[in-house]
């Protein structure tokens, strides 16, 4: 995973934090709801990240084990 993209997706978590917050104060429901579904999607984005970068390391032990 690049640092871009994990900086990327903690911003729009955290402003999927901010926007949940606000709509709390405002009693908006709806910005409310849209800050918890940006949340879960910045977390789902990581999480592919993560998956993505773990069958990389993967496949890269497959190779050097078929180096040896």
């Amino acid at each position: 995973m690049s640092g871009a993209d994990d900086m990327k997706n903690s911003a729009e978590k955290l402003g999927g934090k901010a926007k949940e917050g606000f709509g709390k104060l405002t009693d908006n429901e709806k910005l409310e709801a849209e800050g918890q579904a940006d949340q879960v999607k910045a977390d789902a984005k990581q999480a592919g990240e993560n998956v993505k970068d773990a069958a990389g390391k993967a496949g890269d032990s497959v190779k050097d084990a078929f180096n040896r």
